[in-house]
């Protein structure tokens, strides 16, 4: 299972929520979404917000057994 830590790099990223949200082209509610796990971006959205966060792509995401 994959667990969201896209909510962690945009509190450290120096870009607003807003900026971020602007320069994605998506709404608070899916930023939000996607903080919380309830949605995922696209594989190109996940590439461009890692871009935009100076992290990698595997830094957003952590791997979890189903059990923990």
């Amino acid at each position: 299972m994959l667990r969201s830590r896209i909510k962690a790099y945009i509190e450290l990223s120096p870009l607003t929520r807003e900026e971020i949200m602007i320069k994605m082209n998506v709404s608070n509610n899916t930023i939000s979404s996607w903080c919380t796990g309830k949605s995922r971006p696209s594989l190109e959205d996940t590439f461009k917000l890692s871009r935009l966060l100076s992290v990698t792509v595997e830094d957003l995401y952590e791997y979890v057994e189903e059990d923990e």
